[in-house]
């Protein structure tokens, strides 16, 4: 029986090996050489201009450029994503209190109840343990706000689209709209936290401006997989987003010298689109492959993104199995908590290996796992 501190120290250090695949999160491990490496190139390519605390210089290039990208007017850049959406659902409810989200959502879940405790919002959670409501599940929450004996209309309905507590699964794009456009036909703004946009832009086929269209404000993530150290973009009209500065300000968000983070920000969105699309269609080739393989299947959500499901059978030994591909340079998360299989994240380090490579791995090592329980 393997030793988890073992397994999590070969892991750990196979994460940071840059010749090893690893499905593990969205983007490639930053390791501290490839970063002071990065900004070496930028700064020799007179691509890192100065801000002033967060305004200005990189910084407001990369709100332009992101802007653009969405259709957007106007686009802030913030030092997280919990900051941007707080901020934005902060500013879209005024003195309405309250907010209609997803119970799996990160905004319910990981956020330390900012919305009560820093602006005085009351979460209103739907589809509790699924990826996401109905148009009907929030018809009927709208019609119960405003039908009791106190009035208490909803400002704001965010949604979280891929989620990340629910494998990357992401709302289908009929009910995105449906959803939508009953808030919009009720006069209430609706909020995208969409850390993946980009991801799920390339495994549903539709254009990020596209879902960007149906939103007033969106968040994305700038460390996720482009690259950076850290920062969101907050994007919306230009009304949405003016002297919007000054809360992020208010919460500690106007940090000196953001523009490192956002020139790396831009720098990996130049490369990002093209190797990411290349990334997920080699991986489904891949899983092609390996499916054929004994007892073992990588499974893909039917509202999926780039997160599958790896399935195994009981004669294969799975804390074997993950340390045998990780003697090979290929990293496989193991099972978590809240989710009772190992989940493949398909990122750029699938471009380090050919198929051939990675799928004769996965074969000797389910043969020596199976070996091992024998």
């Amino acid at each position: 029986m393997i030793k988890k501190p073992v397994l999590a120290d070969k892991t750990t250090d196979q994460r940071n090996n840059p010749d090893a695949v690893v499905f593990a999160g969205d983007g490639e491990p930053q390791i501290p050489q490839s970063m002071v490496t990065r900004i070496t190139g930028l700064l020799q390519s007179d691509k890192l201009q100065p801000d002033t605390y967060s305004i200005g210089g990189s910084v407001e290039m990369l709100e332009s450029r992101i802007a653009q990208e969405l259709g957007m007017e106007a686009a802030i850049w913030m030092p997280t994503g919990t900051l941007a959406n707080q901020i934005a659902l902060r500013h879209h409810c005024g003195t309405k209190s309250r907010i209609i989200l997803q119970e799996q959502s990160h905004i319910y879940h990981d956020e330390g109840d900012a919305l009560v405790k820093l602006s005085g919002l009351n979460a209103i959670p739907l589809a509790y343990g699924r990826p996401y409501f109905s148009v009907n599940e929030l018809r009927k929450a709208l019609e119960e706000a405003t039908s009791g004996r106190v009035l208490n209309p909803v400002g704001a309905v965010s949604i979280e689209s891929p989620v990340r507590r629910q494998a990357g699964q992401v709302v289908p794009w009929n009910e995105m709209q449906s959803i939508t456009n009953l808030c919009h036909d009720e006069g209430i703004p609706v909020h995208l936290d969409a850390a993946r946009l980009y991801m799920m832009s390339t495994a549903t086929g539709i254009d990020v401006k596209k879902y960007a269209s149906l939103f007033d404000s969106v968040y994305i993530s700038l460390y996720k997989y482009f690259g950076a150290p850290f920062g969101a973009i907050l994007a919306g009209p230009d009304k949405f987003i003016e002297n919007m500065f000054h809360d992020r300000r208010m919460f500690g968000g106007g940090l000196p010298s953001s523009y490192l983070s956002a020139a790396l920000a831009l720098e990996g969105m130049n490369r990002f689109p093209a190797r990411f699309n290349e990334s997920f269609n080699k991986a489904k080739a891949l899983f092609e492959i390996i499916n054929k393989l004994p007892g073992i299947e990588i499974r893909q959500f039917q509202n999926g993104s780039n997160i599958f499901e790896l399935l195994i059978t009981t004669n294969i030994n799975t804390d074997q199995l993950i340390e045998n591909l990780l003697d090979i340079d290929i990293v496989i998360p193991e099972p978590k908590n809240d989710w009772p299989v190992p989940l493949i994240h398909v990122n750029t380090t699938i471009l380090r290996k050919s198929n051939s490579e990675i799928a004769a791995a996965f074969s000797d090592a389910i043969q020596k796992s199976i070996e091992s329980t024998s």
